[in-house]
């Protein structure tokens, strides 16, 4: 039944969004087009936001300063999850990058990647989504929205580690 549905369900609402428009007279193919220039437009004016993004995140790599914050936590956390937990407010797709080298060297049964799996599903992509979003509507002043998604990004990364000891190491017997 749910595969029947998930079969017919995007072509209905395509349906749906041309049957109205053909009810209320909407020129949709010149709508489409508008929107499209828009989106583009858009992805012009993001392009600097992400550049900086990327510069930031090699520049933060190559400085070194990822090892000393690893030899720093180290004792507290698995070191494999620190580059995970500094990358993840920057960028969704290198955070994922590192969940899947976690866990191709130490498999998927692993406590250290079910910890990962739980941090990257409980985290946001802070900064990405300030530089990216805020850019392109035009926002300059986030200085409160940057706060509260540091806040959120520390807590959700306390709780992930909370979780996965009481959920992965309390049932393993360690």
């Amino acid at each position: 039944m749910a595969e029947t549905i998930s079969l017919y369900i995007l072509p209905l609402i395509i349906l749906l969004i041309l049957t109205t428009a053909l009810i209320k007279k909407v020129p949709v193919y010149e709508e489409f087009i508008e929107g499209a220039k828009d989106g583009f437009k858009v992805s012009i004016s993001i392009i600097p936001y992400l550049v900086a993004i990327i510069v930031a995140v090699s520049m933060f790599k190559a400085s070194g300063v990822l090892e000393l914050i690893k030899q720093a936590i180290g004792n507290f956390l698995p070191s494999e999850i620190i580059p995970l937990i500094i990358t993840r407010p920057l960028s969704g797709s290198a955070a994922l990058g590192i969940f899947s080298d976690i866990a191709d060297s130490l498999g998927p049964d692993s406590y250290i990647t079910k910890l990962a799996a739980v941090l990257v599903g409980s985290s946001e992509t802070t900064f990405y989504v300030l530089a990216v979003y805020f850019g392109s509507v035009g926002i300059k002043k986030y200085r409160y929205a940057l706060l509260t998604g540091v806040i959120a990004d520390v807590i959700s990364i306390i709780l992930a580690i909370w979780v996965a000891r009481c959920f992965f190491l309390a049932n393993s017997g360690l």
